[in-house]
């Protein structure tokens, strides 16, 4: 059988990076912000990033603060950097300000920069499960999957409820090679969240390591029916569909995948679906030529 580029479990769509709720209200958006897709991540924020703070408002951190978050998902990630810097120099104490930043430097690239900012907002807020779940996420990309773990371990006795810190030790487990405690954690994720698309996607993939390819698909089928644009559960239901010999199927897939993937902006993830089709499509015509 043809060797394949592996599946994807969703380690960075499925981890949670946080922004919390605002102190004070403000002009408010969905609290089921973009975020939603990395896991789940909660604010109130301007509806858009006003020019300038307002002039009531020069000294007020959480203006800063709440502008940060506006820019953040706008794009901007240096200056929702510098907001929260104008925060930090206003309230050196303000731990929100600095999990924030540490989520734009970790988008940025800057692991470290924002491990250095979550372990800040840790010293003035010990029980900043958000937090924790950050910093486990920063380290678990950073290779550091057992200091990931511990991380976690302490967001979850912080929140036993916290459906995404369940998920993202799951991921951290399932690639220390810890399947069956991986599965348990997408379970608790699960029944805490039953419409978290992406611990259906992770349990399937660590099903799939483990030789169950129906119950992979059955997971792969939920997420879908959750999240139809969820590119990373079609690619892995492909990939399961093409290991247990239905290759139309697995082509039918990799191809919507593909389609995804390409308006997500994930060029190496929609090269290798194309691959795969190729692959099994090459293979099929190789198989045809020596039939009859």
């Amino acid at each position: 059988m043809r060797k394949f580029t592996y599946g994807l479990p969703i380690a960075l769509l499925s981890a949670t990076v946080v922004v919390v709720h605002p102190h004070k209200a403000v002009a408010s958006i969905s609290p089921e912000v973009r975020a939603i897709t990395f896991g789940g991540r909660f604010a109130i924020a301007r509806s858009a990033v006003p020019e300038a703070i307002a002039s009531d408002e020069p000294n007020d951190a959480q203006a800063y603060n709440n502008r940060g978050f506006a820019r953040y998902q706008s794009g901007d990630k240096q200056g929702a950097i510098a907001d929260y810097n104008h925060a930090l120099q206003i309230n050196p104490n303000f731990a929100q300000a600095y999990n924030n930043r540490g989520l734009a430097r970790s988008e940025l690239g800057d692991k470290q920069g924002a491990i250095a900012d979550y372990n800040h907002a840790l010293q003035i807020n010990p029980n900043f499960a958000q937090a924790y779940n950050n910093r486990g996420f920063a380290r678990y990309q950073s290779g550091d999957k057992q200091g990931a773990i511990a991380d976690y371990n302490h967001a979850l006795q912080i929140n036993p409820n916290f459906a995404q810190a369940y998920n993202n030790r799951g991921l951290a487990r399932s690639e220390l090679g810890d399947k069956q405690g991986a599965i348990a954690d997408y379970n608790h994720a699960l029944q805490i969240n039953p419409n978290d698309a992406k611990a259906y996607n992770n349990r399937g993939f660590a099903r799939y390591k483990l030789g169950d390819k129906q119950g992979a698909i059955a997971d792969y089928n939920h997420a879908l029916q959750i999240d139809p644009n969820l590119a990373e559960a079609y690619y892995n239901r492909g990939n399961t569909r093409y290991q247990s010999g239905d290759k139309q199927g697995a082509i039918a897939d990799f191809q919507k995948a593909a389609n995804l993937f390409q308006q997500q902006g994930k060029q190496d993830y929609y090269q290798r679906s194309l691959e795969n089709i190729r692959k099994i499509q090459s293979f099929r015509l190789r198989s045809d030529r020596f039939v009859g």
